[in-house]
């Protein structure tokens, strides 16, 4: 088929460029369509267990994102006449916001914050800010007292009472439109509001998943930059190794379209780009540029030997479009088995990246030598090459040795070891997020700031975590099951890791008390239905902590922070108690909040993470397989790989890095991109052995042809991501670190230690030949 398709394509060059040309303006104006598509759902495991949770009770008792907004007097009270009246226009503002629920909006000034107190012949209560408040003194002095007797210092009064929090959940529908929310757009009304409400008398502090979108794409805008300097990085490098800068242009050129047909085929498909997977494209133009230099350089080697620049093009792609194409296959299965975690934000990432892999196909191994045929070089340049390859030649001399047994068995033993030393480490990889704050930005963010900020002067946060405990109806007055959530609420409060806990139970002691004459003694539970009944009548279910019929009574759980270890430490016990306590009567149901939602990730990608690893090599192993027609010579190219993801996983241990939704791609990633230095290696190597039958020559005449380009693409790709390393975004950060290293020591992996492993593989064994005699002389 393959001299079928080269004449084809290359008898009607000018027909098949000119169709390509149309499609990529097409793709081109699609492309433009595009929108930035980022939403809560995404993030959800949808099939897990905490989830269901969380969709069973979304419309009761909301969801997992929430707002908080603290205003803070960077000097004195809070309860001051210019600053109550700031807090009160911003809890209006915050009240018109789309897709806020208006009903479980929470500050001060909203008429679902109210307190009781025992006054003479009974109770007497209202709201924390009455109907007639005209912040005069006296009105203020009023409305402390008030806080005070409804014990909001912690939850909506900071402890030194120098801040307030307006608390508020955002749904992904907006139930004005009924349609979802623009996330973007919402975090940038949120910042609008800083903006207007923060002056030199007070500071304005805002969390939450929609902020924290919006600061990540905030963030990512500043990719552009680095894609700037990896773009002149990658220019300068390719021009330097090609000798030409018509050749060197054609990998970037080819790369920018597989980035346009990419972004084209998102928009086509219906999918938006999340802010999460913003790096996706520069991925995509750096695979382009690896592939597109192994084609220049093929070109080159076809005009060393003396051929025309259109005979250099067939012969080339000839010789590559089979282990190009499979080693495209390879990257773009890899990505696509990301999509065993169910999780809809990385799926959406797998299909981009495939989407992208899938254009560099016809961008790089069709477009790219048609496109070479048509130039015209000059006399010299194949003088340049000769020159080029003489300096080289000591250097692919040495390297060669390694394919000889007594350096390929030292290097063999070495590599071994250090697998070993570090798969301990690799193995103790944390699942989830190892820092405070949200780990997607730096430490020192403004978003980071202000969670550390609210975290230290209230008892609530926005990391929670809420128990669902299912019973029969009225539950809430019978004290035997009333009395195993308050057990199972105290206990849960003696972890270290939890900031506070709140809970009807809690709210019915402190009622009873009342009831008499608030004596301490009295801060039970009553037994008598009756008495219990009047203790919890005033609970609403706007309160949150119970539903319609009292069937289910929440209790929410305020973690100091959401770490890996936080929220399974959390967990565990809750777990482990629910089972204890549980009367056949009472069911605890995991879990709503931002907290639960994290533990059910984390729970999908530590199951996951095995089953995505063993699928993409055993698919990569497959395919080297069925390209080379032997076991023997898919293990040279595949145990390099693994060997690199274990030293990747010991360097995320070291370095501190979590196995989470944004760094798991990573080693998918890894894995499909660190096989084409394999694939391109050993489909010269094949051939080379079936001339010479010596290992060693035939490593010198493999190094010679595709050596320079696999250094190429291992400098371009590791120096192209390693700029990442410096951007605003941590997730970036890490994966520009993780990505450098990975293709870094792939490309070691390629030149080292696969002709080592064949030195070995292929000794003594009698079959001097990687593959049956019959493959062509020239490698196709």
């Amino acid at each position: 088929m393959i001299p079928h398709l080269e004449n084809f394509i290359f008898s009607k060059r000018a027909f098949v460029l000119s169709g390509f040309a149309l499609l990529t303006l097409v793709m081109a104006w699609l492309a433009l369509q595009l929108r930035v598509d980022a939403g809560f759902e995404k993030q959800l495991p949808m099939n897990h267990p905490f989830v269901q949770t969380y969709l069973d009770y979304q419309e009761e008792f909301g969801g997992g994102d929430r707002i908080l907004i603290a205003v803070q007097a960077r000097d004195g009270s809070v309860f001051q006449e210019d600053r109550l009246r700031q807090l009160k226009a911003l809890t209006d503002e915050v009240f018109f916001l789309p897709g806020i629920n208006r009903s479980n909006l929470t500050s001060i000034f909203t008429p679902n914050v109210r307190f009781i107190e025992v006054v003479d012949g009974g109770f007497a209560g209202g709201n924390v800010v009455p109907a007639d408040f005209d912040f005069s003194e006296e009105a203020i002095s009023e409305v402390r007292e008030n806080v005070l007797k409804a014990d909001l210092v912690g939850r909506l009064i900071s402890h030194d009472f120098r801040s307030a929090l307006i608390s508020a959940e955002l749904v992904e529908i907006n139930p004005q439109t009924r349609e979802r929310i623009d996330y973007l757009s919402v975090a940038k009304q949120l910042e609008d509001l800083r903006s207007r409400f923060e002056n030199e008398e007070q500071a304005v502090h805002i969390i939450g998943f929609v902020k924290a979108v919006g600061d990540v794409a905030e963030g990512a805008a500043g990719v552009l930059v680095f894609f700037l300097i990896s773009f002149f990085l990658t220019a300068a490098l390719v021009f330097y190794f090609t000798l030409s800068w018509k050749l060197g242009a054609l990998p970037l050129i080819c790369s920018s379209i597989s980035v346009v047909w990419c972004l084209g085929l998102i928009t086509l498909f219906g999918y938006g780009l999340d802010p999460m997977s913003i790096l996706v494209p520069f991925l995509i133009f750096a695979i382009g540029v690896s592939h597109g230099v192994q084609m220049v350089n093929g070109i080159g080697s076809e005009i060393y030997s003396g051929k025309s620049m259109e005979l250099a093009c067939r012969g080339s792609f000839r010789k590559l479009v089979i282990p190009g194409c499979i080693a495209l296959l390879s990257d773009s299965l890899g990505f696509l088995l990301i999509m065993v975690i169910e999780i809809r934000m990385i799926q959406e990432l797998a299909i981009t990246a495939s989407l992208g892999v899938a254009a560099i196909i016809f961008s790089n191994l069709i477009i790219l030598p048609l496109l070479a045929s048509y130039l015209s070089l000059d006399e010299d340049y194949s003088k340049r090459l000769k020159r080029s390859a003489e300096l080289k030649r000591p250097l692919w001399k040495l390297l060669s040795q390694f394919a000889k047994p007594s350096w390929g068995l030292p290097t063999v033993v070495i590599a071994i070891l250090l697998g070993a030393l570090t798969f301990p480490f690799a193995s103790r990889v944390q699942i989830g997020d190892l820092e405070e704050g949200v780990p997607e930005l730096r430490a020192e963010s403004r978003y980071n700031q202000d969670s550390s900020f609210i975290t230290r002067n209230f008892s609530v946060g926005v990391d929670i975590l809420s128990v669902l405990v299912e019973a029969e109806s009225d539950a809430c007055i019978d004290f035997e099951l009333m009395s195993a959530i308050d057990d199972f609420q105290w206990n849960i409060s003696q972890l270290p890791s939890v900031q506070s806990t709140f809970s009807l139970p809690q709210v019915a002691r402190r009622v009873n008390a009342g009831w008499n004459e608030g004596h301490p003694a009295w801060r039970v539970l009553p037994r008598d239905p009756q008495v219990l009944s009047q203790a919890v009548a005033g609970v609403e279910t706007s309160s949150g902590l119970l539903n319609a019929d009292c069937s289910v009574m929440p209790v929410l759980i305020f973690g100091r922070d959401h770490r890996a270890e936080t929220i399974e430490e959390i967990v565990d016990e809750i777990e482990r108690l629910g089972a204890i306590e549980s009367s056949g009567r009472l069911h605890y149901r995991l879990a709503t909040g931002n907290m639960g939602i994290m533990a059910a990730t984390n729970e999908v990608v530590r199951e996951s993470q095995f089953l995505m690893l063993f699928l993409i090599y055993a698919s990569v192993f497959l395919l080297c397989v069925v390209s080379f027609r032997s076991i023997r010579a898919s293990l040279c190219i595949i145990l390099p790989l693994c060997l690199v993801s274990i030293w990747c996983y010991a360097l995320m241990y070291f370095l501190g890095i979590g196995l989470k939704v944004s760094t798991l791609p990573v080693a998918a990633l890894g894995v499909g991109i660190g096989v084409d230095y394999g694939i391109y290696i050993f489909s010269r190597f094949r051939a080379a052995i079936d001339r010479s039958g010596d290992l060693q020559e035939a490593f010198v005449h493999t190094l010679q042809v595709t050596g320079n380009a696999v250094l190429i693409t291992g400098l371009t790709l590791g120096l192209g991501v390693s700029t990442w390393i410096f951007s605003d975004l941590q997730f970036q950060a890490d994966m520009g670190l993780l990505l450098s290293f990975m293709f870094l020591m792939n490309m070691l992996g390629a030149v080292f230690l696969l002709p080592a492993l064949a030195s070995l593989m292929f000794r003594g064994t009698g079959d001097r030949q990687v593959t049956p005699s019959s493959a062509s002389k020239d490698g196709s």
